[in-house]
């Protein structure tokens, strides 16, 4: 049986272990990291997926902020890495931690969320897509059908600007 906890029930070298077996150890040089560099996990969307003891999935979400063509900076969340260990992957372990997510950002009126991922997965199941990120621009190289972001009400709708980390929220 799967537990979804907050991230902090996870010791962080166990994490970083992990984030390693997913995604590699050259994964610092990826554009997410740039997007949210010098920032920390936002605790209240931040979960681990335990079996028993043993970590086997984890979900991270980042302070950041849309800084527009006028200057302004509107704050969002990046979402991930979802993390997953890969012998335990297709097991519903990454959609359980969006869930658990989701329904926090929900719950804390986190209203813009974004990420880079699989535009068909990450559409269907939770409701992120491009629809709104064609004027986003990120500090590195990014496919753009792999910018997405699930809004709810209008505050960067049509908006242009740069990703960036959020350091006043770090």
């Amino acid at each position: 049986m799967i537990r979804i906890a907050p991230l902090s029930d996870a010791e962080s070298a166990a994490v970083e272990q992990l984030l390693d077996q997913a995604f590699g150890a050259d994964r610092h040089g990826r554009t997410a990291y740039r997007i949210r560099s010098g920032t920390q996990p936002i605790a209240a969307l931040s979960f681990a997926a335990f079996d028993d003891t043993l970590l086997v999935g984890t979900l991270q979400s980042w302070p950041i902020k849309l800084v527009g063509i006028d200057g302004a900076a509107r704050s969002l969340v990046l979402v991930g890495p979802v993390a997953v260990r890969p012998d335990r992957q297709r097991a519903g372990i990454g959609v359980a931690l969006m869930r658990a997510m989701l329904a926090a950002a929900d719950a804390g009126g986190y209203d813009a969320l974004t990420l880079i991922g699989d535009p068909e997965y990450y559409d269907r199941l939770f409701g992120f897509n491009a629809d709104q990120t064609s004027g986003w621009d990120v500090p590195g190289p990014i496919e753009r059908h792999r910018l997405l972001a699930r809004l709810h009400g209008e505050r960067l709708n049509g908006l242009h600007g740069m990703l960036a980390p959020d350091r006043a929220m770090a």
